[in-house]
């Protein structure tokens, strides 16, 4: 499996098949894509019949990753959890905790209860600051 690589952080098209890179243009399966999304993860697609639009297509999502924000998926968390009070966040964040001992859970929610809520209990989450150093 031969990769043709584009423009650096585009991506690359490539073909699953056992024919050669120089018959590619005349090979009749298709092209697939591989790619970094918005979010930084690694996504395949497929069933592209020409290079041409696997081209297009990885151009499209080269375009649309560099013109969206540099951190939007660190901004829809933000944006769920900023109007929650911290009571209702920790709640909510110790009920998600999977795999916690029993024990585990006695310490967390003794700690809440004696330390954190007292201080940040009505407190919203949006107005912690987001960086240690803030």
């Amino acid at each position: 499996m031969a990769t043709i690589n584009l423009v650096r952080g585009m991506g690359s098209f490539f073909k699953e098949c056992d024919h050669p890179e120089s018959r590619w243009p005349r090979c009749p399966h298709d092209d697939k894509i591989r790619y970094r999304n918005a979010a930084g993860r690694q996504a395949e697609e497929s069933g592209f019949s020409t290079q041409e639009k696997a081209k297009a297509r990885l151009a499209e999502v080269y375009q649309a990753r560099k013109n969206s924000p540099q951190n939007q998926h660190k901004a829809d968390p933000i944006q769920k959890y900023s109007p929650m009070r911290f009571e209702q966040y920790a709640t909510e964040w110790t009920a998600s905790q999977r795999d916690l001992s029993p024990s585990s859970l006695q310490h967390l929610d003794s700690l809440l209860a004696h330390h954190l809520y007292p201080a940040f209990q009505s407190r919203r989450t949006g107005t912690f600051p987001l960086s240690p150093t803030a």
